[in-house]
């Protein structure tokens, strides 16, 4: 087997006995971009809230993330979206998602598209 795999050409087997293939990080981070904060018309992963990404052979995900503010009022609601979204995904045979402080999140963080849809330049 080629060392030089890339994540997207690794496959597991599902309990069926069938090949799945385990997510790509363009898909994981895909399924993060579905998820918004009700509060700002910008996905999460372009706001810069989710820190990291790591996907096993085996199919579990393990995603950092953290909140604009530690009282944000759906910092109970957006770690479970961002689970079910990345559970969605064929190949995912678990996930877990942690609220991260460190660093401290800033408006650095946010893609240019993202400062450009809330005007902040």
């Amino acid at each position: 087997m080629n060392d030089e795999v890339r994540k997207s050409d690794v496959s597991t087997w599902s309990p069926e006995g069938e090949h799945v293939a385990v997510p790509s990080e363009d898909m994981l981070i895909a399924a993060c971009a579905t998820v918004y904060d009700p509060e700002i018309p910008v996905n999460i992963y372009e706001l810069g809230l989710i820190y990291t990404i790591e996907s096993s052979d085996d199919g579990h995900v393990k995603v950092e993330m953290s909140l604009t503010a530690p009282g944000c009022p759906s910092a109970q609601e957006l770690p479970v979206q961002v689970r079910e979204a990345i559970l969605a995904l064929p190949g995912v045979a678990g996930c877990d998602v942690e609220v991260v402080w460190e660093p401290a999140w800033d408006p650095s963080r946010m893609t240019e598209d993202a400062r450009l849809s809330l005007n902040m330049f």
